[in-house]
């Protein structure tokens, strides 16, 4: 099924950010074709697509005219810019590799017509129109495709930019993302600090694995931007820097957020910098957190509110089945025997029920070093900025803090550790007579173990699943982490499970990945 859309009055400066759109839109083996007259825009609009593709905005792109064909290797995929208006015949296309460069990226053609039949579908096919100067004559570009639900969303990220007041920004660049669903570009502006485009389309549902249930509905994972638009405008209403939200298109999944820079906690750990005072900040926000309880209905932009659901014991226990549906596998090249699987489950329940009896707040989850921005031109709590915070539940206060000292990418030495969980411990205590210190650190070394677990399922997965195999890195860290937390005298017999199943020795050997 086709679909297109047109964008009137086109400037040079328009043309390139549809340009940077569709840069950031393609995925390996698109074809982009260019029609139009000789001067219309053709080849300034390959240019600008390539140069942001290559994250490269003064990069030298010749004109195939002559060569017919000029390649490209940028991060994300090759680039193969081809221009067949001196095409002899349509069957030369063969020599110039066309398939070949399909099946290790994607391909911008411009006189796409005299390929004929040998051209490809393509994903993007653009007219632009009129000829003479871009500051005389505006374009018209109509955009088209075989895939209508891609051309729509394409239409639904140039309008949410452009209705997010940030249409004049110099440069849309795609930014490269970790482990996540979501994609990002950054919004580069001359003028101001620029934006972030976040783009989460909505994901199906995975199959049933529990009373009819998938995985993520069990473990309460967000699945489309309505949870992220309502935390984030919660946290800044409890006076914390989540992003500002510029513009938001819930339907297609794309939010305009303000861009808090570069300045990521886990660079400034990872290069060695004592990162106690900047994390005794971080602990501040979750001291402000713990004084700012979640509302029942959180508020969401154009929708309905959202309710922020429960960490209950059903999604901390299928997180740590991760470990033996994935880690043991990979570490043992086997399924877990049934005993095995019944004497974990059998250790965990009863901590999952004390869990459920303390004191119940904000966990936002992903509370790490890769999600905290420092912004030093702002004070107290405000200095550090909140991200990729969706996942959030009401769940104990203690997820949050574990996260963020025992880090599953970065080393957070014990003594850090020890220092920090006991300033958090001091600071509620001071704000709240009820608070039970003994509770609380044992809360703590529960969910240290459990987050533990989960994040080595997690990267097993990664690196068996989706070819990621740089994760494993992390695995001794992980293990350090989890050893700290089964020493909690509490946590014996789960320890037990531990160091029957896993000995120090088989935590140490290589996964068979």
């Amino acid at each position: 099924m086709t679909s297109s859309f047109r964008l009137e009055n086109c400037t040079e400066f328009d043309v390139a950010r549809i340009a940077e759109e569709l840069a950031f839109a393609v995925q390996p083996g698109d074809v982009v074709t260019l029609s139009g007259e000789l001067g219309a825009g053709k080849t300034t609009l390959a240019r600008a697509m390539i140069r942001a593709l290559l994250d490269d905005a003064v990069q030298e792109i010749p004109s195939p005219t002559y060569t017919l064909v000029q390649t490209y290797e940028a991060r994300r995929m090759s680039v193969a810019h081809f221009d067949l208006y001196r095409l002899s015949a349509p069957e030369e296309l063969d020599e110039l590799g066309l398939e070949h460069c399909l099946a290790n990226g994607i391909a911008i053609i411009e006189w796409p017509e005299q390929g004929g039949d040998l051209i490809p579908p393509a994903a993007f096919q653009l007219r632009i129109d009129d000829t003479g100067d871009f500051e005389d004559q505006p374009r018209t570009i109509e955009i088209s495709g075989t895939n209508a639900t891609r051309v729509e969303r394409l239409r639904a990220l140039h309008d949410v930019i452009t209705s997010s007041d940030r249409s004049q920004a110099s440069h849309l660049r795609y930014l490269q993302g970790d482990a996540s669903v979501r994609r990002y570009a950054r919004i580069q502006s001359a003028g101001d600090a620029g934006a972030i485009i976040m783009d989460w389309a909505e994901q199906p549902d995975g199959p049933p694995v529990r009373d009819g249930l998938p995985y993520s509905r069990i473990a309460h994972l967000a699945e489309n931007v309505r949870p992220f638009i309502a935390i984030t405008m919660a946290l800044r209403n409890a006076g914390l820097s989540a992003p500002f939200i510029y513009g938001v298109d819930i339907n297609n999944g794309f939010v305009v957020l303000e861009d808090f820079g570069n300045d990521v906690y886990q660079t400034v750990v990872a290069s060695g910098e004592d990162p106690t005072e900047r994390y005794r900040v971080a602990v501040d926000v979750l001291l402000t957190l713990r004084q700012s309880p979640p509302p029942a209905n959180l508020p969401v932009t154009n929708s309905t509110p959202y309710q922020l659901p429960r960490y209950d014991a059903g999604a901390l226990a299928i997180e740590t089945e991760l470990l033996t549906d994935w880690y043991w596998p990979a570490a043992y090249g086997t399924d877990i025997p049934h005993a095995a699987r019944s004497a974990f489950a059998s250790a965990w329940n009863p901590l999952f029920e004390y869990l459920a009896g303390v004191p119940h707040g904000w966990a936002l989850r992903d509370f790490h070093s890769p999600n905290l921005i420092a912004l030093p031109e702002r004070s107290g709590v405000k200095a550090v900025g909140l991200i990729d915070v969706q996942d959030a539940l009401r769940g104990p206060m203690a997820y949050d803090l574990v996260s963020l000292l025992q880090d599953a990418r970065v080393d957070i030495v014990e003594t850090v550790e020890a220092e920090l969980l006991g300033y958090y411990c001091t600071k509620a205590a001071a704000h709240d007579s009820a608070f039970d210190e003994a509770q609380f650190r044992l809360s703590y070394a529960i969910l240290g173990a459990q987050r533990n677990t989960k994040i080595l399922g997690i990267f097993a997965r990664l690196a068996k699943r989706d070819g990621k195999p740089i994760y494993l890195a992390h695995m001794p860290r992980l293990w350090r982490y989890l050893a700290r937390d089964l020493a909690h005298p509490k946590l014996q017999d789960l320890r037990a499970w531990y160091d029957d199943h896993f000995p120090v020795e088989r935590r140490s050997t290589p996964l068979n990945i």
